[in-house]
This record gives structure tokens, sequence and C-alpha cells, in this order.
């Protein structure tokens, strides 16, 4: 063989390693992909408090993580993002939010070696109809109606008896917030010998809403204390209405103090811990793909913010009380979405005033 033929042959060799290393994602730039949902991972909110369980399980370990933000919120989008993900190495691709539940439905299938963290979502088809979740797939969902019933039973054990709850739609996690608040209401008007009013309206959007702050500007007048703001970006429009109106909200998801002074408290889920136990169990060859876990009460997944709050009266021991009777199983809030207007809840000192906006 010729010198000519011979580095011909050596080039040829070498190129196709390249290429089958850059399919493979060997010779990796990041072990840990996270794609943001939209906007930044420093949002305050969803993407940031997911991103915290990355970078808390990173400490100490000789592990990698890239950061995506997708141009858009479309499935193509993240779609592509995830592609360039599995061809930047990552083994575990983190993404957080109901908006990748298509994304992941069709990512799982083509990339089965790479594992999936799709945070409080489940993976789906574009009808919606086949749910299929693979075993390279571990979808994280949260128990809304147990964080629900802390920030209710809160705010009434905290002295308020005329409440509002505002979800955004009503989509399953919101309904499942709005029955939990209800219930811990209804929970602390019993023990308090209380009678409890709840005015309860779907804005219908998860944005910002002059329509949304005309009404819990009218509800604040009208004499509500507290409103349990549950909606996303939907939640400027309500903390607007109370720094106006001297009224008082309750923030959802992550901790929203910062937000506004007039946010006593938030029901959290802990995305952090959801997104912290995913790696550790993809590391350690203990990953829960192919079905939903649930994070709840009893594996640290929702609580109240408490060391940021406002309350008047309410205190950690009350907290710490009423949170073990919900590790207990000793209270079981009802979890049902199939209403959405808390017509099916059996109450015995709450009444709920149902209300649509702009009927």
């Amino acid at each position: 063989m010729t010198d000519f033929c011979k580095n011909r042959y050596v080039l040829c060799i070498l190129t196709m390693i390249l290429w089958s290393l850059s399919l493979s994602g060997c010779g990796k730039n990041t072990d840990i992909a996270f794609i943001t949902d939209m906007g930044t991972v420093q949002d305050g909110s969803f993407n940031q408090g997911a991103y915290e369980g990355v970078t808390r399980y990173l400490e100490g370990k000789d592990k990698t993580c890239r950061i995506y933000e997708p141009d858009g919120a479309s499935t193509a989008e993240y779609l592509k993002n995830i592609k360039a993900a599995v061809h930047d190495g990552a083994d575990v691709i983190v993404c957080p939010g109901v908006l990748f539940e298509e994304a992941i439905y069709s990512a799982q299938k083509k990339y089965p070696r790479v594992h999936f963290i799709l945070v409080d979502g489940v993976p789906h088809d574009a009808s919606g109809r086949d749910r299929t979740i693979k075993k390279n797939t571990m979808p994280i969902m949260f128990a809304e109606e147990q964080a629900g019933f802390l920030a209710g039973y809160s705010a009434v054990r905290d002295g308020n008896t005329e409440l509002g709850f505002v979800g955004g739609t009503n989509q399953e996690s919101v309904i499942q917030f709005g029955y939990g608040f209800v219930q811990g209401a209804d929970y602390a008007a019993i023990e308090t010998g209380r009678n409890v009013n709840i005015k309860y309206c779907y804005a219908n959007t998860f944005l910002e809403s002059d329509e949304v702050k005309s009404m819990c500007s009218a509800w604040y007048r009208g004499g509500t204390q507290v409103i349990f703001a549950c909606g996303g970006a939907m939640g400027r429009s309500v903390f607007a209405a109370a720094e106006e109106n001297g009224g008082k909200v309750i923030g959802v998801d992550v901790d929203q103090s910062k937000d506004s002074e007039t946010i006593i408290t938030s029901a959290e889920k802990m995305l952090g811990n959801a997104v912290y136990y995913g790696l550790s169990d993809s590391y350690s060859d203990q990953f829960k793909g192919g079905s939903v876990y649930e994070m709840n009460a009893t594996n640290g997944g929702i609580g109240l913010e408490m060391e940021n709050s406002r309350f008047e009266s309410f205190t950690e021991d009350q907290y710490k009380a009423i949170l073990d009777q919900l590790i207990s199983g000793r209270i079981v809030p009802y979890s049902a979405a199939d209403h959405g207007n808390t017509s099916d809840l059996e109450l015995v000192n709450t009444q709920v005033y149902y209300l649509e906006l702009n009927k």
C-alpha cells in the first residue's frame, strides 16, 4: 500500500471513529442537561426551584451540567434542545413542567439510553390519549391537595375566616391545590369553632390579567382577607390587588415571599428535592422509570414556606403538628379532580361560593 493510500485509509478510519463517538455521546462535554420551559434558569420560580436540585446533587461529585434555554415554548423547540443535549453526551435530561409532556413522549422513544426526569408532568401524544411512559422516563408529580390543605389550614388558624382561591385554569394540578385549600380551611374551622367563607374562581389564564386584578380588588374591598393565588404569572395580578387594598396572599409552587410583602406563606412543591432524588436514582442504578413517581408529605415533596412567612399567630409548632398528620396518614385530603367547583366536597364549617370570571 502506498503512503498516499495509507494516509487516506487512516483518515477514513479516524473519521468513522469520530462520527461514531458523536452519535454515542462519548467524548461528552456534559453529564446532565437541564432544559428550561421558558425564560431563564434564574426565573425565581419553577425553573430555578427545579435547578436547585441539580446544583445540590452536583456538590462533591465529578459530574457536569449544561443549561439549555429554548428560543420559545414549543414542542419542536424542546425537541431541538433535547437533541443538542444528547449530542453533547448527556446521560440524564431534566425538564421542568407540563410544557415538556409531548416532547418527552417523543424523545423517550428516540433516545432509549438517556434518562429523562420530567418534573410535574406526564408524557403524552398530541391528542393526549396515549400516555405511555417508557422505562427511561421518570415523571414526578406532586400531592398538590396536601400542599393546598396546609395553605387553607394555616390561613384559618392564623385568624382569617374570609378567604379566596384563584386558580389559573381548571386543570388537574390547580384543582387539587384548590380542593386541598378548601378542606384545610374547613378542618381548621372545625378545630377552632369558626365559620369560614371562600370565594372560588378560575381565571382561565396563567398570565397577568387586569380582569383578575379587578376581581380580587373587589374581593378585598368586600371583606376577603387572604387569597390563595394558584396560577403562575397570574399571581402578580393578585399581589397587586392585595398591595392596593390591604389584603394578604398565599403563593404557590415556590417561595414567593420576595415578590410581595403581602405574601404570608407559599404552598410549595419541593422541586429541588424531586430533581435531586431523580438524579441520585439515575446514577445509582435505581432509576424509577416507567411510571409516575409522587412527591408528597411523606417523602419531603410538599410543604409550607415557614422561614420567610408573615403569619400573625400561626406557629412553627402548629405547622409541624398538622404536617405530621399528613405524613402519618391520619389526614388524607380528597384529591379527585372530576368536578373542579368543590360541589363534591362534604364541608362542615365552610361555605364555598363558586364564581366564574365575567359572570
